[in-house]
């Protein structure tokens, strides 16, 4: 596996797929991205970027557990507890 430092560059074709167009990614790229399955494109000015794609709810047991760590459940947004959430509530 090579070692990166984001200036791998490589060239490939625009290629006819079905009614689709796409590229093949060279072996040598997904290995050292490790990249598998699903991914996110997203569209730049100057191109597109192909990312991982990101699990819903990814990285909440961490958070979770540094907020445990650190005894801080306080509401980061201040404007969440208003009127509402002070009135009283019957049940």
């Amino acid at each position: 596996m090579i070692h990166c430092n984001y200036d791998v560059i490589m060239k490939a074709q625009i290629i006819q797929i079905g009614n689709s167009q796409g590229i093949r990614i060279p072996k040598v790229l997904l290995e050292e991205s490790r990249i598998v399955g699903e991914v996110e494109l997203e569209l730049h000015h100057d191109g597109i970027l192909i990312r991982k794609a990101q699990k819903p709810r990814s990285g909440w047991d961490d958070a979770f557990k540094a907020i445990a760590d650190l005894d801080d459940d306080e509401l980061a947004d201040e404007n969440l507890n208003g009127a509402f959430d002070k009135k009283g509530w019957q049940w």
